[in-house]
């Protein structure tokens, strides 16, 4: 016995132009519109109040003076220099790095490349001091290394530290990028290059090279933002050199100035969204298409010895050195003091998992599981309405989707700080109107739980939302006209039909999400309070008091909640029914 799916036949049957139809859907329009307001009122909550707050702030005449300062003091300018320069250092490297590894990937010969792949992808699902505290201990004054081995005494910290920490924390990003690049590359235009008498060089530095313009700038300019923005890096291994986010936190942290955090984030800001800006105009308005149709023939992969060794012997020993880095993350956890005591103890897990560290498993476990679904669900609705259903305005409304990646963390958790520690609230006539409660602080409902819930949703927002634009973008419109011609409500196609379609852009969004929301400290950091434990904040604890070696238990057990949870959510959404199939069959 057959069974029968109404959403699936509606996207089988041609469009059907009948007044019935052109009835539902300008009630499918009033519909959008109510969805739009609701996703416009989400955002000016989530993102654009705590902005504003922080300009009121900024631009108070305390935050003025110290605005002012930027240009004036010595101090302020050489704060602004060492962002600028740790930005490009790690935008120029880190690019290099990924580029160097994406090509290796998907241009040369060789077995594992599955292997590879997980390799350099392993930053991107680690907390923000595990490669910072590894390098301090392989490379620190005492280093593993750099002592233990070699018998010197250089220190790691500083700009060298942090540009090495950073460079190697952000790769991933110019990595996927690349590797998508090159992938979709068109092999017949090597073949042409190669019949017409070009070598192997030549074909890559006249042919490939050019076509991935647009990747370098791109790449650049997110590592650049990623660098200026990183908060927890510079706390743990920047020393004496100073940047705009650490100059932030202590204003905030340390001595208790508000405006003046508030404008030293406003002076972080602004290169951050332009340069965002930028990027995404270049990405816009670049043209990268080599085919008129799909790419002919198979990738030529390198077989000569004479490339194909020296490519994977550079990129097998950067990898090593992740790997010998997360090597002593783990072995670190199970040893007393790594490097000084190598005794094998368990002391450093029973630590976490008993009292605070117990709590914060937990607390920061629970607050990611409620805020990915969320902010997957938000990113396919957004990306929907930015396709399929806003014509005017679509730009606007992807823009303010996408600042929750474009404003860089540290000014996100400053402006949660001064938005949400006190109620909103209006008077009319007398009467007090309370808009929104304290989300933060000493007031805060929840224990500043929904203050962080609301974080990890707009920083995880963009991720899901450009995913779900570009699986949108791959789908032919009809079939959403054709389950609306037959009468099909927007949700109702919108639930059966377009999200299990973009299922692998859901998945891929949710992931991201949860991951994200495990490992984030640059926003979180400002609005914690002792009634909710985050684990990324008690290792940075850890951290400054020296134990090492509960810092590196920390990270194991991060690291294992954020794989398994990932490998969870994979199985629960990978059905066997899917709506492609039966489209298919259908067909």
């Amino acid at each position: 016995m057959t069974t029968s799916n109404p959403a699936v036949e509606a996207a089988l049957v041609p469009s059907a132009r009948t007044p019935r139809a052109r009835g539902r859907r300008k009630a499918l329009d009033v519909s959008t519109v109510v969805v739009v307001a609701v996703v416009v009122v989400l955002l000016a909550i989530l993102i654009l109040y705590p902005l504003a707050a922080i300009f009121t702030q900024a631009f108070s005449p305390e935050g003025l003076k110290v605005i002012t300062t930027v240009i004036t003091s010595a101090v302020n300018r050489q704060i602004v220099w060492n962002t600028f320069v740790l930005g490009v250092l790690v935008g120029v490297l880190g690019t290099l790095l990924g580029f160097l590894l994406a090509y290796v990937q998907v241009k040369v010969a060789f077995k594992n490349k599955r292997l590879f792949h997980i390799l350099c992808l392993l930053p991107v699902v680690s907390p923000p001091f595990a490669v910072a505290t590894a390098i301090i201990t392989l490379l620190g004054r005492r280093g593993i290394i750099t002592h233990g081995l070699l018998g010197l005494e250089t220190s790691i910290y500083g700009l060298p530290g942090l540009t090495l920490v950073l460079v190697l924390s952000f790769f991933p990003v110019a990595y996927m990028n690349f590797k998508g690049m090159l992938e979709n590359l068109d092999p017949a235009l090597d073949d042409a290059s190669s019949n017409l008498g070009a070598s192997g060089w030549q074909t890559f530095w006249r042919v490939t090279l050019p076509m991935l313009v647009p990747g370098f700038a791109a790449s650049f300019l997110l590592l650049f933002v990623e660098a200026i923005a990183d908060l927890a890096n510079p706390l743990v291994i920047g020393g004496d050199y100073t940047v705009l986010a650490s100059r932030a936190y202590i204003a905030i942290t340390g001595e208790y100035d508000v405006s003046a955090g508030a404008a030293y984030s406003i002076v972080l800001l602004m290169p951050a969204v332009l340069v965002f800006v930028v990027q995404q105009y270049w990405v816009s308005r670049t043209s990268t298409v080599t085919v008129t149709g799909k790419p002919a023939g198979k990738p030529r992969l390198i077989h000569d010895p004479r490339g194909r060794i020296p490519l994977l012997v550079v990129g097998v020993a950067i990898l090593a050195v992740v790997v010998s880095i997360y090597l002593t993350v783990v072995v670190g956890a199970f040893t007393k003091i790594l490097g000084v005591n190598n005794e094998f103890t368990l002391d450093n897990f029973r630590y976490v998992l008993s009292g605070i560290g117990n709590e914060s498993i937990l607390d920061t476990t629970l607050l990611a599981i409620i805020a990915t679904p969320i902010a997957g669900v938000l990113g396919m609705v957004m990306a929907w309405l930015i396709v399929r259903k806003v014509k005017r305005g679509s730009g606007l409304l992807d823009f303010l989707g996408m600042l929750g990646l474009a404003v860089p963390g540290t000014v996100v958790g400053i402006g949660y700080a001064i938005a949400f520690n006190t109620p909103l609230q209006f008077t009319v006539g007398g009467t007090t109107i309370q808009v929104l409660p304290a989300l933060g602080g000493g007031a805060a409902i929840f224990g500043g739980a929904m203050a962080i819930v609301m974080v990890y949703i707009i920083r995880s927002l963009p991720s899901g939302q450009r995913s779900g634009i570009a699986a949108l973008q791959q789908i032919d419109p009809s079939i959403d006209e054709a389950a609306a011609s037959l009468g099909a409500e927007s949700f109702t196609t919108f639930r059966t039909i377009t999200l299990p379609l973009i299922r692998p852009a859901f998945l891929a969004g949710l992931i991201y999400a949860f991951a994200r929301s495990m490992t984030t400290l640059s926003p979180i950091i400002f609005i914690t309070t002792p009634s909710t434990k985050i684990m990324t904040k008690q290792i940075l604890a850890e951290v400054d008091a020296g134990r090492f070696g509960n810092a590196f238990a920390f990270c194991v057990l991060l690291l294992l909640i954020v794989v398994s949870v990932m490998g969870a959510m994979s199985l629960l959404l990978r059905g066997r029914n899917d709506v492609r199939t039966q489209i298919g069959a259908g067909a």
